[in-house]
């Protein structure tokens, strides 16, 4: 048992870089126990523990006297010189004596192994709990080994990894078998073993991904400045050089693209606005809500209010599909954004209507009306508005609202 035990933790020395001292530590602290079990807590004992060797040895000191009260701490003269003393000892003498393993009992040796397999399981808890705390932040590759129904069960150097379904790109698709990258999230200690988190939808993912591809990020010449993302969908991404030389947004894009479309494929196929870091609250909405034009930004600084008006053919752009670009751009800049819809000037349209096209929308009796008043264009009637078209007797209230949606209609249907 001795070599066997000094073995497995030899090898926890080369493979852990667990401090070897430490380790005999706890050798010598258990078999210490072992003595104390036997003998008493009084015992004079010794463990010497021989790492390199591959060797535990254990001594019992008791003092050597001429009638023996305590056996645990005392030895007769007639049983030291029958063992052999080759020493000349005497009473009041110390008598060291090496005690074999075997005489400790199955009893004792089996608790001794418990309690060192205790203290393995526990070191090896310790250590990778260590290990993946300093890797917090950062990204890990490892392979898928299990998918559960909402969880994916990771092998990185073999430790188990958990990604949760909250930490999952919506929609991504995983196999047993691929190889994955995520970041370590999350690292606690948990009762059997640490329980280890990992992301691929975390900001920080996508940040560690912008060092990994762009290496101007990596060496601090750009400094990513914000993060906003809906993982799986579209992210904002803010960045700001350091040096004037040196264009942030092209370098991040690369040449034709192929450094962003490595972060795009690598987020199945998440797309990644990045945009000009900016100070001017200002400026930040209008860049963070762009490809929009935007024609009046009112921002209220205390409140972390924003109030935009835009042409009401820009709104689409500004909201994105499903809410989406404002969402991050509210993120991104960390405003509180409030959308006003203002209405073209019906003069501004490049093209305007004859009202003989909208005669079988308005009906022939209005159509007729309308003309006989000198109403040629669907851009004359909508000019005119509700205030002129009261004017004309035939037309009440409800029947100039009427007319009015349906010309409105007709230029919505334009653009």
């Amino acid at each position: 048992m001795n070599s066997e035990i000094v073995e497995s933790f030899s090898q926890m020395v080369r493979e852990k870089g667990v401090d070897k001292d430490v380790l005999a530590g706890i050798i010598e602290e258990i078999f210490g126990l072992l003595v104390r079990k036997k003998y008493g807590e009084e015992a004079k004992y010794d463990v010497v523990v021989n790492m390199d060797r591959g060797d535990i040895e254990i001594f019992l000191e008791r003092a050597i006297v001429e009638e023996v009260t305590d056996p645990n701490l005392e030895v007769s003269l007639e049983e030291v010189n029958k063992r052999g003393n080759d020493d000349d000892l005497d009473v009041g003498d110390d008598y060291v004596e090496k005690l074999e393993l075997i005489t400790f009992g199955r009893r004792l040796i089996t608790l001794a192994r418990q309690n060192l397999n205790q203290r393995i399981r526990e070191i090896e808890k310790d250590l990778i709990y260590n290990e993946y705390k300093e890797l917090l932040g950062e990204i890990v590759v490892g392979d898928i080994y299990q998918i559960k129904k909402n969880d994916i069960l990771v092998n990185h150097n073999k430790n188990e990894l958990l990604l949760p379904r909250n930490e999952q790109i919506p929609f991504e698709k995983y196999k047993k078998g691929e190889t994955i990258r995520a970041i370590v999230k999350e690292v606690s200690k948990g009762t059997s073993s640490p329980s280890i988190i990992i992301s691929r939808s975390d900001n920080m993912f996508l940040r560690r991904l912008f060092e990994i591809e762009i290496p101007e990020i990596y060496d601090g010449i750009i400094e990513i400045k914000a993060i906003a993302r809906e993982p799986g969908e579209r992210a904002k991404v803010a960045v700001e050089s350091q040096d004037k030389r040196i264009d942030a947004v092209g370098a991040c894009v690369g040449m034709k693209g192929v450094r962003i479309h490595a972060i795009v494929r690598e987020l199945n196929n998440e797309n990644i606005d990045v945009i000009n870091y900016v100070s001017d609250p200002v400026k930040a909405i209008e860049r963070a809500l762009a490809p929009a034009k935007l024609k009046k930004i009112d921002v209220n600084t205390k409140t972390k209010k924003a109030v935009v008006s835009a042409d009401s053919d820009q709104i689409s752009l500004i909201v994105g599909r499903n809410g989406v670009n404002i969402r991050l751009a509210m993120k991104l800049t960390g405003y509180e954004i409030e959308v006003l819809r203002e209405e073209k000037p019906y003069e501004e349209y490049d093209e305007d209507i004859e009202l003989i096209d909208l005669k079988e929308h308005l009906g022939a009796e209005v159509y007729e009306i309308l003309i006989n008043h000198r109403y040629d264009t669907a851009v004359e009637v909508l000019t005119a508005g509700p205030e002129k078209l009261k004017e004309i007797e035939e037309f009440d209230e409800a029947k100039i609202k009427e007319i009015l949606e349906i010309i409105k209609s007709q230029f919505e249907d334009e653009e």
